[in-house]
This record gives C-alpha cells, structure tokens and sequence, in this order.
C-alpha cells in the first residue's frame, strides 16, 4: 500500500485539523478543557488513525482503524452542531467545516470500500497483509 501521506483521506482529514484549530480558538476560554478539547481531539483522531491503521500492515487492522477514524469525523460533525447550537461559532463559520467533513466521510468510506474489497478478493488465501 502506498504511504499514508499520499491519500487523499489523510490530506482533507489534516486540513480538516487546521480549520478545526482555526474555529475552536475562538471558543469562550470556559471551554478549553470541554468543547475545545474535545473537538480538536476528534479532529486530529482523523488523520492519526488513518496512519496508524495504514502502519499496522494488516488490512483487517487498516479497516477498523478506517472505521475508528470515520467514527471520529461523526462525533465533530455532532460538537460543530453543538457549537453552532450553543452559539459559539456562526452558522457562516460552520458551512465551510460541514463541507470538509463530508468530503472526508466520503473519501473515507471510499477507502473503507476498498480495503474490504481487498480482503474480500483475498478470501480464503489467508494472506491478510497490507
């Protein structure tokens, strides 16, 4: 498998990291170790679990880091509702967020998609490596 730098899921999930550091600054300090935190950890959860599911070398292992790291991009998406909701960032800040996070879902169960296709070709091989 390629290097991990090279997918466009790492790319979008580290760029999602930089626009979730740029929103979460301006958060009420109140909220540093809830919100904040919280989202900035769900955030980097992304690209991090991409890579260490893509270092495992096994494809079973890449899936469900794949699935660990898509779970990630549904919890920020439910704290950016919950931002907005409790006004802490507008509504014109969220959208460029929203977009982010649904080109990484998508790219993320494209990858899913075909690291399952992998291990489904392989079947009774009994090869499971990356």
């Amino acid at each position: 498998m390629t290097n991990y730098k090279n997918l466009d899921a790492w790319k979008q999930g580290m760029a999602l990291v930089e626009l979730i550091y740029g929103i979460t600054k301006d958060y009420p300090i109140d909220e540093r170790y809830g919100l904040i935190s919280q989202t900035r950890r769900a955030a980097v959860s992304v690209p991090s679990n991409i890579a260490e599911g893509l270092g495992r070398n096994h494809k079973k292992d890449t899936i469900q880091f794949l699935h660990i790291s898509r779970g990630s991009l549904y919890e920020l998406e439910t704290l950016l509702e919950i931002a907005v909701m409790t006004k802490y960032i507008e509504e014109s800040s969220a959208m460029p967020v929203r977009k982010q996070l649904n080109d990484c879902i998508r790219l993320m169960n494209g990858l899913i998609r075909y690291f399952e296709n992998m291990v489904e070709k392989q079947g009774s091989s009994g090869t499971s490596k990356s």
